[in-house]
């Protein structure tokens, strides 16, 4: 086991490498240059999130498709990842995972955009979409869309599954002595029951639920913030200079170079919101939205609010308490969040449970959808209870297994899928850029696209 468990890290390691890091952070800097900084309309886009569409067509509102992609991205990335990638590389890497989702906001931006300009209906009316749409209608790509399918439904293993249910099983086992066992039977349990009844009812739950869990976590990170006040000063200091000189890392940290902290960080920043990965597109085909640039828009505010807010928060949150309590213990991810909330009197193991567990709880059921849509492409809705069987089978193995393991599995996979995506999204720039200058550019954001949706 521990070999395979090497090869794993080698081969993850090697996929991470600076040709990937560079496409990433290459297409996310192309992108937001390339549509003139679709950042500085982040406060439009909010807006447009709360806003109905009621008369457009698609599955479920504007809301409900950010609420899913919000469910699948605000996870374990946001808590336990964040405090992976300080453990592994330094608290430079809190630097980098948020410029990773300041400049992804560009490219979150363009997925749903094509995703709204390249889907398709089904014959009862479904609406579908995604990168493998887009490779298929826009760049004539299909065995690139077929590849990007495969890594999709096996990434979902990874980043919306075993890694979720590992994170709440161990919390819970660690904090209170409850059996992984039992934790995995009862969250498998609970899943099984909300994906039966498809994206709507996915969108609902998580509705619901997005907005409370993040409320929830973001005030208790505040809190934490509030206690270390004095120390805030000197941990943005350590970030910004340990991401670019790992002599800088000083305060008991161990010295980590500019390599790893970027790997990690952009690693964690990509599992955390997945700008570029091409899984929000998939849902984002879903919303009822008049034109493509909507949609885009709203899309683009869930990487603002899971990186750029949720993140940064965590980040923040984890350098400052290792600052002020020299007991705290940063070489294991999962333990450095518990200790950190452990300094919450009373409450802080439990800001961070409930946190942690609709965290994950949701990106499971997000992700379910993303990897149904991806077995619909390859082998229709044949296979689709198929997989729903062994879906909520592996959350139950995820929550017993070793969590080392699993993240390494995940981020490889998270590669992979990313590749064949930023493909699409390069080759297609000058469609988004198209769209955009008609619909954004022009002030004719309220126009509605009457471009009939092609069936299947």
């Amino acid at each position: 086991m521990a070999s395979f468990e090497h090869i794993v890290s080698e081969i993850t390691a090697a996929l991470w490498g600076w040709p990937t890091i560079v496409l990433l952070l290459g297409t996310h800097l192309f992108l937001t240059i390339r549509l003139r900084f679709p950042q500085l309309k982040i406060f439009k886009a909010i807006k447009l999130s709360v806003t109905k569409d009621k008369d457009s067509h698609g599955d479920v509102s504007q809301f409900g498709a950010l609420a899913t992609s919000l469910a699948a991205t605000i996870g374990t990335g946001n808590i336990i990842g964040v405090a992976t990638a300080i453990s592994l590389g330094g608290p430079g890497a809190v630097l980098w995972c948020w410029i990773t989702g300041v400049f992804g906001i560009a490219t979150k931006y363009s997925e749903g955009l094509l995703a709204i300009k390249y889907r398709v209906k089904t014959s009862d009316g479904t609406m579908l979409g995604g990168p493998m749409y887009a490779l298929e209608r826009g760049l004539k790509m299909k065995w690139l869309a077929v590849v990007f399918c495969v890594f999709t439904a096996i990434a979902a293993f990874g980043i919306g599954n075993t890694v979720q249910s590992n994170a709440i099983s161990t919390l819970l086992n660690e904090s209170y002595g409850i059996s992984t066992y039992i934790s995995g039977a009862v969250i498998a349990f609970f899943v099984a029951l909300v994906i039966i009844f498809g994206v709507k009812g996915i969108a609902r739950v998580c509705g619901a639920l997005v907005p409370f869990m993040a409320l929830f976590y973001v005030i208790g990170c505040i809190v934490i913030l509030v206690f270390n006040a004095q120390y805030l000063g000197e941990t943005v200091a350590l970030i910004f200079k340990s991401a670019f000189s790992p002599q800088a890392a000083g305060a008991g940290f161990l010295g980590s170079s500019v390599m790893m902290a970027a790997r990690f960080g952009i690693a964690r920043g990509l599992f955390s919101n997945e700008s570029g990965m091409g899984s929000a597109p998939i849902v984002a085909a879903a919303a009822q939205t008049r034109n493509p640039v909507r949609q885009a828009l709203v899309s683009s505010t869930a990487t603002f609010w899971d990186t750029v807010v949720v993140c940064a928060l965590t980040g923040l949150v984890l350098v400052s308490s290792i600052i002020a309590h020299s007991d705290i213990d940063y070489s294991d991810g999962a333990k450095l969040t518990q200790y950190a909330f452990n300094k919450i009197p009373y409450v802080g193991s439990i800001i961070l449970t409930v946190g942690l567990i609709t965290f994950a709880f949701s990106t499971i059921l997000g992700w379910s959808y993303y990897a149904e849509r991806a077995i619909e492409y390859l082998a229709g809705k044949k296979l689709i209870k198929y997989y729903r069987i062994i879906w909520v089978a592996l959350i139950f193995v995820g929550a017993v297994v070793d969590l080392s393991l699993v993240w390494n599995i995940a981020d490889g996979t998270n590669a992979l899928m990313a590749i064949p995506n930023l493909v699409v999204l390069l080759l297609l720039s000058g469609v988004v850029v198209a769209e955009t200058r008609k619909y954004l550019w022009s002030g004719r954001l309220d126009d509605y696209d009457d471009t009939p949706v092609p069936r299947i």
